[in-house]
């Protein structure tokens, strides 16, 4: 007598123990993610519309492998391909860092820092899979962003992120207006923070090679160097090891940035930094090394956890 098929809710409550047993958080989210999208269904809505459909062979068959997969702690978002940022689809992989929900409070404080200005020329130093700058170049009106990274495996991958989000995503010694979408552009530049941007760089992207910067964004490895043993394995195991860890207090490189940015920015253009919650009475402590800049500020995020500070270009 043949075996009664197992129905989307059976394998839903199963995927949830499973996952519970190898200490996945978030065990019933993600087991909804995981079948929604391999029963290839709109949503997670769907699921719960689903409870009572027999799943085939071939389709028990798809679920094993992306469950097996995310049993050994592999990032969800790896597993379904992409992530949404700000309502953006961006893919993600282990060549750069998977977009968090928190960081998007970048994209609506360079907003507020910009009012007023039209074409805003916007830099991202560290840019990743590209996420804030496709969504800065998407919703601030005319801005000109430059989106910089010291690898170029994460900038292959945000030029991919940038093309199937409507921007072209030139590279820097192409022509900008290649990037377009309506007035805005995104352009990526290879190299090691500040040093990415060169004379020709700024002229491409701005249309002049003294142009000052507006809005310098950067979101940089900030994860103290004695961490590392106290990390998820989702980010200890997949996340790219040069885009994590910053040096024995995690700001070896946001100093290194900071004391780059001599002349670089327009008066009163904004340093928009996210940060771990540590640091960021840190860096107001330190603030007097960089006469250049005034401290205007630490940030939270929407969890209401220390994530940002700020700093204007005297």
């Amino acid at each position: 007598m043949p075996q009664p098929q197992m129905t989307v809710l059976e394998i839903l409550n199963r995927t949830k123990v499973f996952f519970e047993k190898k200490g996945i958080p978030d065990a019933r989210l993600d087991a909804e993610y995981i079948i929604s999208y391999g029963l290839k269904m709109k949503n997670r809505m769907d699921l719960y519309l689903n409870f009572e459909k027999p799943l085939t062979p071939a389709e028990l068959d798809v679920l094993r492998t992306m469950v097996a997969r995310r049993a050994t702690r592999e990032p969800l978002q790896h597993i379904i391909g992409d992530t949404s940022f700000r309502g953006f689809i961006i893919k993600c992989d282990r060549r750069a860092l998977i977009p968090r929900p928190e960081t998007e409070s970048l994209v609506d404080m360079a907003a507020d820092s910009l009012k007023g200005i039209e074409k805003p020329f916007i830099v991202e130093i560290g840019t990743g899979t590209g996420a804030i700058s496709i969504a800065c170049a998407k919703e601030i009106a005319g801005a000109k962003v430059l989106a910089t990274d010291v690898s170029e495996d994460a900038l292959a991958l945000a030029r991919t992120n940038a093309e199937a989000n409507g921007l072209g995503g030139s590279n820097a010694d192409a022509d900008a207006a290649g990037a377009s979408a309506g007035s805005a552009s995104l352009t990526f530049a290879q190299g090691d923070l500040l040093n990415a941007i060169t004379a020709d760089v700024i002229a491409n992207v701005a249309g002049d090679a003294s142009a000052k910067i507006d809005c310098l964004i950067a979101n940089l490895p900030y994860i103290p160097d004695s961490e590392k043993d106290k990390l998820q394995p989702e980010v200890a195991k997949y996340d790219p090891a040069l885009a994590l860890f910053g040096g024995a207090d995690g700001l070896d490189l946001v100093r290194k940035l900071l004391q780059q940015t001599e002349g670089k920015l327009k008066p009163g253009a904004s340093i928009l930094l996210e940060i771990g919650s540590e640091q960021g009475e840190m860096l107001k402590a330190e603030a007097e090394k960089y006469p250049w800049l005034e401290f205007t500020g630490i940030h939270k995020d929407f969890c209401n956890n220390v994530r940002f500070v700020s700093y204007k270009a005297k």
